[in-house]
């Protein structure tokens, strides 16, 4: 992705003064809007199980892309199970 991710933002001084708060927004409301798909409007609920910054890549119009779905599971019911980062 031409930005890389949410993370190179957020942790980087002079990257993280590039965006306002009102594209922070609707980053934030990006990201909550695929993971409502995600979690309720494909087939498959798929519950992503690591969500972090450097998973969320950032295209050319800072819209957030939902990534690494390494440890992701498709459910038919809510696992409890702990997983991903910490």
């Amino acid at each position: 992705m031409p930005n890389k991710s949410l993370d190179f933002f957020i942790f980087d001084e002079i990257k993280g003064k590039e965006i306002g708060w009102e594209k922070r927004f609707e980053i934030i409301i990006g990201i909550a809007e695929g993971l409502v798909y995600l979690h309720e409007n494909t087939h498959h609920r798929i519950i992503h199980r690591d969500i972090k910054a450097a998973n969320i890549l950032l295209d050319f119009r800072l819209r957030p892309k939902i990534a690494d779905f390494g440890l992701a599971r498709s459910f038919q019911d809510i696992s409890t199970g702990i997983a991903g980062t910490l």
